[in-house]
């Protein structure tokens, strides 16, 4: 064969990539169009022994050992009590933010408290002490309690939705939220409290399934089959203090709320 020069050689290429050419398979050209003789055999499972378990749904099972979620729902359900949920979510090694925080902030106050208080992930102070609602902000919402004439150690049970601290104080991602939707979900039920109070967009998102803190807070919702007070963090009222009027009023409709379920009354 005549050797090509190298303008003939690149306008070849060129041709060949204009009709899709991608990798060179071979020196030695291959005729896709002959038909083979026998069409080449697919490789078969090997037969099963008898008791042997099934593998038609081990790529589905695979897929679901893989999905963290999945795997979340399963380790909150196998929990029967507080602690063995709290050991649950120590073990579970499929969310990164543990790995930059320094403790699982899991729960504080009393367990089987008429109110359970949320917030969306720990701070500085939450993750040194490993208790949600630490240093300052917690001293705030101990007034803020006190002044409706609830003890936060007694009448009130708190717990984070995001129980690792995010690196820099960021806010969780959606996978995130997800991924700790199952243990959130798992930790009411098992603390069984009688009304929620989500402090912060991204417990209303866990909860209620959207946010918009602002729009949501005043008014009463429902999540997980309770009622759900979204209000405003202490620590967005150490920030701007010119919102407490809105926590106040927030305050004074969770009292009412209270009143109204001791004597007997319902939502």
């Amino acid at each position: 064969m005549d050797q090509l020069d190298w303008h003939m050689a690149r306008a070849a290429l060129q041709w060949q990539a204009e009709l899709g050419v991608s990798d060179a398979v071979g020196d030695v050209p291959i005729d896709r169009y002959e038909v083979p003789a026998q069409s080449p055999k697919l490789p078969t499972a090997a037969p099963t022994q008898p008791g042997a378990p099934e593998v038609a749904g081990a790529p589905a099972a695979a897929m679901t050992a893989m999905d963290p979620v999945a795997l979340a729902e399963a380790a909150a359900a196998a929990a029967q009590d507080l602690p063995a949920l709290q050991l649950a979510l120590q073990n579970f090694s499929h969310c990164d933010l543990r790995r930059g925080a320094r403790n699982l902030v899991f729960g504080g106050g009393t367990a089987g408290a008429r109110v359970m208080i949320l917030e969306d992930a720990p701070g500085r102070a939450e993750d040194l002490q490993g208790l949600p609602f630490a240093g300052p902000t917690g001293q705030l919402l101990d007034k803020m309690c006190a002044a409706i004439g609830l003890n936060v150690r007694e009448a009130v049970y708190t717990a984070s939705v995001i129980p690792w601290r995010p690196p820099q104080d960021r806010e969780a991602s959606a996978s995130e939220i997800a991924m700790m939707q199952p243990f959130l979900r798992r930790h009411i039920t098992l603390a069984a409290p009688q009304v929620v109070i989500c402090m912060g967009n991204i417990s209303c998102q866990a909860i209620l399934g959207k946010g918009g803190l602002s729009k949501l807070r005043g008014t009463w919702q429902t999540g997980f089959a309770l009622p759900v007070l979204p209000m405003v963090h202490p620590q967005v009222l150490l920030r701007q203090p010119a919102r407490k009027k809105q926590a106040w009023q927030d305050l004074l409709m969770l009292k009412a709320w209270l009143r109204k379920q001791s004597e007997g009354g319902t939502t």
